[in-house]
């Protein structure tokens, strides 16, 4: 049985405004979303779980294309797993941003003439905090925007009181385990911020500097002397060596003895270490230990002093030289000034292009500099961070990265944790008066009088508790027990070796903790999540990588301005594969913006001609254009499963994509109106063939364009909302091959027309009469309706007389189409067509014959290689005699 179009579809097309004008109605959709509960998970449901926790923005950033992107992914996984029944948690959040939040308040009180020091500790974190509440968070209606289907009722932030109790409780636990001590070591400083900052937050510019070689030792050639390069002179104040190969026959005799510096006086060694290069430069290098990364390593095996020369400003301190006091930029100079003075500079080589390392929040050059802090022990959290991946318990797509994976996590250094700020997590170390040193817990208490260590924790800290503190750790939660571990974290490549590592180490150490098991199998550590998913970064329309400097970047809030949120979360989801790179530009929104249209076009065009979902026959009294578009939709259906559970996102779209525009608007509504115009039986059951594939569709590109979607599906359903509808599922009717043969050759037959009638110079929608001879022996007699509306072409006359025709090849046999022409065609245009065709056909066939002549040729050439060429000259041939017959008879006109 077919069931009846309902009688209010054309009012529900009614009820869609003329065209689609995402401004209008996304922002309201958003709200009666969240208001309607869709997004809040319920961790008593019996329903599957699943849960992503979001990446936790900074409290001062705003959205840009890599957070766009990031949340489209999610925000489609979300969408998809509560349309399949799963209860899904995708919980928000945002991290308190230590540097950046720090600066952007201290920023505000030096533009009044104030520093923090000036209010104080308590006071200057007060004014943080109010800056949060007034200012912070901006993000969050960025995300609305976007359409984010968060669980706004769980939003955390990695400074409210459950994650700061969560914070302190690790803290403890790694200290009494020993996994985390103080030591002075080399670290990132920001002068400009006055803290060590990690590795994340420095990015390397290649900048124009200057390389100087200066002479150490005697300025006698005769006498013992080495010299060495450098781009920072003025760090030769904290030299404390100089290094050569132990092997470098330049330096044997120089190795073990010393020689006095150039400005402090003290002797310094010639020490001997594999790390040099002989073949680089003069293959010597002034050691500065407290200053170099390489240095300091080179310092701590051969045992030699680390001057620190540079006070937290980045000044020169300490050295007993005229240049205390002195910015280092000003030292460079100034220190380059006196050596040339001596005659100990020996070449300089300016612009010299090289690398630095800058501070991504203040811009400056960063200083290594050796200092006091605070360190993670890594190594046996980061080998169980390794082994978890290594015995599958956690699988990173694509697998590709696993190398990178496993060459970090095998080879990571200590993780310095502390941070000279007052605004973050104050370490919870406390001082007696004595120099005792204890750790606090979350429920414990400091002897009174002690001091509390003055620094924070790198927010990377908090941000690497995030997938179990949010939902209550170290407590055990009905949330922990339903959704840890979470199913999958979504992020870019580029970060996975900072907060993805340290969430796996932090996971990993806690693994076993009774909150995290509990109500789980027993012996089976708990990993933060079980799938990592790294996409690419987003690049321009020319591949190159959006930034500031090159002025490329996009404000996606421009694109949901000007195009919707869904051509922007289209447009990102379409170009996203596991681990590639993707480029957007402004063609591609509005590539996706026509889509859009078009989707809402089809689906009021259905509305209007009665189009609704319901019970169909059976698949064999349909037509062959209905069970060809309702097998083709399982197999698209099978497809996008197949690519959303790979996380093949671009795949996924591309299915629906050129199924949506090109099957079922190009062809299947095209044939559709010719069933129409049928009465009876086979214009109601094609209303439900469309009405039921347009339903499910819609339901498919949801999760990826759910404002759109929504909207036409609640008007060609009446349903409550396609959030809460379920994903469609496979038909059971076997695939119908002659169907889609049929459909295929019609199809074939069709465009041929088309570009026939496009020569003949023939208006789009001007009919011609015509006769197609062959229909019959290619099997499409029950589709020869639908041949001639699609192709403009009506019944001949009794006046009928042909005046042109092509032949079309489809998989049975070949179709005749004879045209009647007279009156509506260009004779001329007639003829230049077919003489270019003539000209083409000739020349095939002339070369073609030459190879086939050419005796050296057919002596080298395998069998199967002549026979086609011998198939490509019959056809030339052919040609040649029926466009040359066609000139004849236009002649003779």
């Amino acid at each position: 049985m077919t069931s009846a179009a309902p009688d209010n579809s054309h009012d529900r097309a009614a009820a869609l405004p003329k065209s689609w004008d995402p401004g209008v109605v996304e922002a309201e959709m958003y709200e009666r979303w969240v208001g309607a509960g869709y997004f809040t998970a319920d961790p008593g449901s019996g329903k599957p779980a699943y849960s992503i926790v979001l990446p936790p923005p900074n409290v001062t950033g705003t959205l840009h294309m890599g957070h766009a992107l990031d949340h489209t992914l999610m925000d489609t996984l979300a969408r998809r797993k509560r349309m399949q029944g799963y209860e899904v948690l995708w919980l928000p959040g945002m991290d308190h941003a230590g540097i950046a939040t720090q600066n952007v308040v201290e920023k505000q009180l030096a533009a009044d003439g104030k520093t923090k020091e000036d209010f104080g500790r308590e006071l200057f974190v007060q004014k943080v905090w109010d800056w949060k509440h007034e200012s912070g968070g901006s993000i969050q209606w960025q995300m609305r925007a976007l359409g984010d289907s968060v669980d706004w009722s769980r939003d955390r932030f990695t400074m409210d009181d459950g994650l700061s109790r969560a914070v302190q409780t690790i803290f403890k636990r790694l200290y009494d385990d020993g996994l985390i001590y103080r030591a002075e070591r080399l670290v990132n400083w920001s002068p400009e911020l006055r803290t060590a900052i990690s590795d994340i937050e420095v990015k390397h510019e290649d900048v124009e500097g200057e390389l100087v070689s200066l002479r150490y030792g005697s300025l006698n050639d005769d006498e013992p002397h080495v010299v060495v390069a450098t781009t920072r002179v003025e760090t030769m104040l904290g030299d404390t060596a100089v290094a050569v190969h132990p092997e470098d026959p330049r330096y044997q005799k120089l190795i073990g003895t010393t020689l006095e510096h150039p400005i402090t006086g003290r002797q310094i060694p010639i020490v001997a270490d594999d790390y040099v290069d002989p073949e680089f430069g003069s293959g010597a290098v002034k050691i500065t230990p407290a200053h170099d990364p390489n240095d300091f390593e080179i310092g701590v095996r051969h045992q030699l002093p680390m001057p620190t020369i540079m006070d937290e400003r980045g000044r020169i301190a300490g050295t007993g030289t005229e240049f205390d006091g002195m910015d280092r930029f000003e030292a460079r100079v100034k220190v380059r000034e006196r050596l040339a003075e001596e005659g100990r500079v020996v070449a300089e080589k300016r612009p010299y292009i090289h690398s630095v390392g800058h501070s991504e929040r203040s811009g400056e050059a960063i200083e290594p500099r050796l200092s006091m802090q605070w360190w993670v022990r890594v190594e046996s959290l980061a080998k169980a961070a390794g082994d978890a991946v290594r015995n599958g318990q956690v699988a990173i797509h694509p697998a590709s990265q696993e190398p990178r994976w496993f060459e970090w996590v095998d080879n990571m250094h200590d993780w310095t944790i502390s941070r000279q700020l007052w605004w973050g997590h104050r370490i919870p170390i406390w001082y007696g008066p004595e120099g005792e040193v204890v750790c606090v817990g979350p429920d414990e208490t400091a002897p009174e009088g002690w001091i509390q260590d003055p620094d924070v924790l790198d927010t990377w800290f908090s941000s690497g508790l995030w997938p179990f503190s949010t939902m209550g750790w170290p407590e055990a939660t009905p949330e922990l027990a339903k959704f840890y571990p979470t199913s999958v974290l979504v992020t870019g490549y580029d970060i996975l070796f900072f907060w993805v590592a340290r969430m796996m180490m932090f996971g990993m150490y806690v693994s076993e903790d009774a909150a995290l098991t509990a109500g789980k199998a027993p012996g089976v550590p708990q990993v933060p999540f079980q799938d990592v998913f790294l996409h690419g970064l987003i690049r321009d329309q020319h591949g190159k990588k959006m930034s500031k400097s090159r002025g490329n970047g996009i404000d996606p809030l421009d694109w949901i301005r000007s195009y919707g949120a869904d051509a922007l979360r289209f447009t990102l989801a379409r170009g996203a594969q596991p681990g590639g790179d993707l480029s957007v530009g402004e063609s591609h929104a509005l590539a996706s913006r026509s889509f859009v249209t078009k989707l809402f076009n089809a689906t009021k065009f259905a509305l209007l001609n009665g189009a609704a979902p319901g019970e169909l026959p059976s698949h064999a009294s349909l037509t062959d254009a209905d069970r060809w578009i309702l097998d083709r939709l399982d197999e698209v259906l099978a497809e996008v499963d197949t690519a959303f559970d790979a996380y093949e996102f671009g795949k996924a779209c591309e299915a629906l994509y050129h199924f949506a525009w090109d099957e079922l608007c190009d062809w299947y509504l095209e044939l559709a109106k010719v069933q129409f115009a049928e009465e009876g039986a086979r214009a109601t059951t094609t209303r439900t063939v469309l009405g039921n594939v347009l339903d499910a569709v819609l339901r498919l590109l949801h999760p990826v364009i759910p404002f759109v979607t929504e909207s036409l599906w609640q008007a060609l359903t009446g349903g409550e909302s396609v959030v809460v509808s379920a994903w469609p599922r496979r038909g059971t009717e076997t695939a119908d091959p002659v169907a889609a043969r049929r459909i295929a050759d019609a199809q074939r037959l069709i465009t041929e027309i088309r570009r026939f009638r496009s020569d003949q110079g023939l208006a789009d929608k001007q009919k011609v009469a015509a006769t197609l001879i062959g229909l019959a022996e290619a099997d499409l007699l029950a589709l020869a309706p639908a041949v001639a509306n699609l192709a403009r072409l009506t019944e001949p006359g009794p006046d009928f007389s042909a005046t042109a025709e092509v032949e079309v090849r489809l998989s049975g046999a070949t179709v005749t189409v004879q045209v009647d022409t007279s009156g509506t065609v260009d004779l001329e245009a007639e003829r230049k067509r077919l003489e270019k065709d003539l000209a083409a056909a000739q020349k095939e066939l002339a070369t073609t014959e030459a190879k086939l002549g050419n005796e050296a040729f057919l002596a080298k050439a395998p069998e199967a290689v002549v026979d086609k060429i011998k198939g490509r000259r019959d056809v030339a041939a052919a040609e040649v005699e029926r466009i040359g017959a066609r000139l004849t008879e236009l002649g003779a006109k």
